[in-house]
């Protein structure tokens, strides 16, 4: 995985803002050729699914039950104080698919009713969620408060500064997590409590594939995207800190791209600043957004009560439509979300 990289606070075209402009790198050129350039027609959305059997539902159970003869904090439990080889092996199979594969993996599922008659409680199912994650990578802060486990639900709150599209029901155009981020996460895992009663839908799109399309149609504006712009960081920063961030979308190591879209908090960054993003890099935007709205790109996954995706955040983007919940409070979709990165420290700035 591409390492952190340098970070400094500067002042760009008068405005404040943590300067990520050592992420600058030059363009790939040439078309990637590989499997994870993939097209909808490319995939076939069940072969992200990794079955969880019998015999590793029986591991997890194990697990619960040794978590509750020794109780510990959740954040303190790691997989190597159980015995859980199966699960270990397949959570293997889900960093492969992410990796080498697709970038998305749903582990098709934790029998939530089935605990839950049992008398499984929340933090039952909460600490084992975590300790799965442990396998597949580092888990690290979602917020700048430390939030380490975080639920993705309608608070009611409408959407705006300081309030992630995460607590609304809105449609969430396609991106990346934590795009204006010091260290975005590597990546997202979404456990499902519990689905909408409709709408709700994933989306995913390969970013490979992204860059090919405009390399081919807007190459011009695609080296727009690999140098600095502002982002919007949503107030999740430290009292006083800069409310922008300066950093480039695309970037290039040698061997992979890593990330960060959204077309969406760039905009509201150059609105905040009361600035005029100019001719070339609004141009860009609406060439990335014109791909993004293809359709022959993308594919849809459902997520399904119990089951647990994970995607690769650096080099795929994903769509959440708008939904409407449950009328049963208690039904209402909820999601539990971690971020994992091979990097840096585990705070949120990393």
């Amino acid at each position: 995985m591409v390492q952190a990289l340098a970070v400094q606070e500067s002042v760009i075209d008068g405005i404040r803002c943590i300067d990520l402009s050592s992420e600058v790198t030059p363009m790939l050129r040439a078309e990637d050729q590989s499997s994870r350039a993939w097209a909808a027609a490319d995939i076939d959305p069940t072969q992200c699914i990794v079955p969880l059997g019998d015999c590793e539902r029986a591991e997890l159970a194990n697990v619960v039950h040794s978590a509750r003869d020794v109780p510990l904090p959740m954040l303190l439990r790691r997989p190597e104080h159980f015995e859980m080889p199966r699960c270990e092996a397949l959570m293997d199979s889900v960093a492969m698919s992410l990796k080498d594969g697709p970038g998305v993996a749903v582990i098709d599922a934790l029998p939530l009713d089935d605990w839950e008659s049992d008398g499984w409680k929340w933090d039952d199912i909460t600490t084992l969620y975590w300790i799965m994650g442990q396998c597949l990578s580092r888990p690290v802060a979602q917020k700048w408060d430390g939030t380490m486990l975080y639920d993705v639900k309608d608070t009611g709150q409408d959407f705006g500064y300081g309030v992630r599209g995460s607590y609304t029901n809105i449609e969430l155009n396609f991106h990346t997590d934590n795009a204006f981020g010091i260290a975005p996460p590597h990546y997202v895992g979404l456990l499902c409590l519990y689905p909408a009663q409709s709408g709700g839908v994933s989306r995913f799109c390969s970013l490979y594939r992204v860059h090919n399309e405009m390399l081919r149609a807007y190459p011009r504006e695609l080296e727009r995207l690999y140098r600095p712009m502002l982002m919007d960081r949503q107030a999740e920063h430290k009292t006083g800190a800069p409310r922008f961030s300066h950093v480039p979308m695309f970037r290039w190591d040698g061997q992979r791209l890593a990330v960060r879209i959204n077309t969406g908090l760039v905009r509201n960054a150059y609105m905040r600043a009361d600035v005029t993003p100019g001719p070339e890099l609004a141009g860009a935007l609406d060439a990335l957004d014109e791909i993004l709205e293809d359709s022959a790109l993308l594919f849809e996954l459902p997520l399904e009560r119990g089951q647990i995706q994970y995607l690769n955040n650096l080099e795929v983007a994903h769509y959440r439509s708008e939904f409407i919940d449950d009328p049963d409070l208690q039904r209402k979709r909820h999601l539990l979300r971690t971020w994992h990165r091979e990097s840096g420290a585990p705070s949120y700035d990393g």
